[in-house]
């Protein structure tokens, strides 16, 4: 795993790329977050992002962000940006402040049913596959109407808004086009549940700048920031 300051310069680059966007989309800085993603790296990385600042780090996988927070009582923020399987969903529950990927009626229903036995109201946000990737999960846009109505009446969840992968594509119109959709559905959605769904959950290292063109409101960076994983690396010295 890369150092801090190399950790501290490609920050320093995300956050750059973050303002130009803004800059250019007409936005103003403050209404974009960086959510850095730690998935596949060791506890150094989350460090680093306290360290740095920052409040919240995301991870794919429900059981290794257990571990790390375990071993780690940083007051920082889990995000679950991974797809959820429901054997799973308690632990989930245990573990993230704020679950993204949320996919299904099933899960919108053990996600609720696992928060009120734990007594807590969990943040959520829909997942939508609106590039119509079959590589994707996520609701297809005609579900979003049924997804939103089952997430408004769990009594333990708390929607904050949408989440979206763009499809993997040399084309950047393909991802443009997931971005805009998604921001289009929260429109009609919004006005339709008269509910703000703020949290527009979009764009990547690759396609930041799409995103935030599009309305993206956080930007979830793993490579960017941490570079490629090397799973022959050795044992890293950790921040304290």
């Amino acid at each position: 795993m890369l150092n801090f300051e190399d950790f501290q310069s490609n920050l320093a680059g995300v956050q750059e790329r973050i303002a130009t966007a803004c800059s250019q989309s007409g936005r103003a800085l403050e209404e974009v977050s960086l959510l850095p993603v730690t998935k596949n790296h060791p506890l150094d990385a989350v460090k680093y992002a306290k360290a740095a600042g920052l409040r919240a780090v995301g991870e794919n996988r429900v059981q290794e962000a257990a571990d790390k927070r375990s071993s780690y009582a940083s007051g920082m923020r889990w995000e679950l940006i991974g797809h959820l399987q429901s054997n799973k969903a308690r632990l989930a529950v245990e573990t993230f402040e704020r679950i993204q990927s949320v996919d299904s009626l099933k899960l919108i229903r053990k996600l609720d049913r696992h928060a009120s036995d734990l007594g807590k109201v969990l943040p959520v946000l829909i997942q939508c596959n609106s590039g119509e990737d079959p590589g994707k999960y996520g609701f297809p846009a005609e579900s979003m109407n049924e997804a939103i109505e089952a997430a408004l009446s769990a009594e333990s969840l708390s929607l904050e808004g949408l989440m979206t992968i763009a499809p993997l594509d040399k084309n950047p119109d393909v991802a443009k086009a997931a971005f805009e959709k998604l921001r289009e559905l929260r429109d009609i959605l919004s006005a339709r549940h008269d509910c703000l769904l703020p949290e527009l959950s979009m764009g990547m290292t690759g396609d930041m700048e799409l995103a935030i063109a599009a309305g993206s409101t956080q930007i979830r960076v793993g490579t960017a920031l941490y570079g490629s994983r090397n799973p022959k690396a050795g044992p890293q010295t950790c921040l304290k």
